[in-house]
């Protein structure tokens, strides 16, 4: 249906959440707040699969990288503010009136700003530019894209198919590792609460660097397969430092391998993004980049419960070791991958 309907419908869902969750304060209306949160949850997937497609269908072929990785920039920028805002906005000690007044101060400042955001999407959001920017965009445009089809069409791609393991095994261990991070933290530091959420924060804010890098990098080189296998064995010697600072006793440096770790792991998200629309085209971008989430989405939640249920039973340094061995895995995977650039073809061929 077009980007503009795509965005349109995330941005009114995330709204009309954000309301829902302003009216859910009070201590019996508990389930509004899980109604509102699951409605913001569905249209998340509408804004996930944006970058790569809107990269592709407004940007030229020297500045489609960049423009996905901005994309994917934003989505880890609202992460971040929310390891940072909540913990100053809502206070963890106080009466229940006290806290009650600073969530609903919190909520109504979300529903405030994605009021303004649906309006701002409303006016002004285009579903494409008036002449398609590359000869690559304008063969995608041109073409009827039947979803049934395109999804069999992936499903058959070798290269598709190794990408969706080795992108689900990467972004599944980084989900696990941010979900349990607290756990992780205050086991050697006990008290630094806070600590563990800055620490999050840091390799979010990390990760938005190492994505608009890597974006950049993308656009110069157009060397997909060599930089997804450097940023993929990068991110192997992140979490291996990261697994062997955790105890060393100073939680600086746990802050400084974190930096390492969330650079290359989450700076990994445009690069598979960029390199799945290569090897797919010219299947549509949202096709490609939503079957990447939802794979993920189920990586991630069967890493977070192999991840817990390892933290329990054998310490978080097996549990760490773990997370290693299945980022080395996804390192030989990608290797395995062959760089077939399709979409490039079609632009050097016009």
């Amino acid at each position: 249906m077009g980007l503009r309907i795509t965005t349109i419908i995330g941005s009114f869902g995330t709204c009309a959440g954000a309301w829902l969750k302003v009216f859910s304060v009070p201590q019996d209306m508990f389930w509004l707040g899980f109604v509102g949160q699951t409605v913001v949850a569905v249209s998340q997937v509408f804004i996930l699969n944006v970058p790569p497609r809107l990269a592709a269908v407004w940007f030229g072929a020297d500045q489609v990288s960049s423009a996905c990785s901005i994309g994917v920039f934003g989505n880890q920028l609202g992460v971040a503010l929310g390891f940072l805002l909540p913990p100053m906005i809502v206070r963890a000690q106080g009466t229940v009136e006290e806290i009650g007044a600073d969530l609903q101060l919190m909520f109504y400042l979300v529903a405030g700003i994605t009021s303004v955001l649906f309006v701002f999407i409303l006016l002004f959001f285009k579903a494409a530019p008036p002449s398609p920017p590359s000869a690559a965009a304008d063969f995608g445009s041109s073409l009827d894209s039947n979803f049934l089809q395109s999804i069999k069409k992936l499903l058959m791609n070798r290269n598709y198919i190794l990408l969706l393991i080795s992108y689900g095994l990467n972004v599944g261990v980084f989900y696990a590792i941010s979900t349990l991070l607290n756990e992780l933290v205050l086991t050697y530091y006990p008290g630094a609460n806070e600590d563990a959420g800055r620490i999050g924060l840091v390799i979010v804010v990390a990760g938005m660097v190492g994505s608009v890098v890597c974006g950049l990098i993308l656009d110069k080189t157009h060397r997909f397969k060599e930089t997804t296998l450097a940023v993929y064995a990068a991110s192997v010697v992140g979490m291996i430092i990261f697994t062997f600072t955790l105890d060393c006793g100073y939680i600086g440096v746990v802050y400084f391998s974190s930096i390492i770790l969330g650079f290359f792991m989450a700076g990994y998200l445009p690069v598979g993004f960029e390199f799945a629309s290569e090897v797919t085209y010219p299947e549509p971008e949202g096709t490609t980049s939503g079957i990447l989430n939802a794979c993920v989405q189920i990586f991630g939640i069967l890493l977070t419960l192999l991840f817990e249920w390892m933290l329990g039973a054998v310490g978080d340094r097996w549990a760490n070791l773990a997370m290693c061995a299945l980022l080395a895995l996804g390192t030989a995977v990608t290797a395995a991958i062959r760089s077939d650039l399709r979409r490039q073809a079609a632009q050097n061929k016009e």
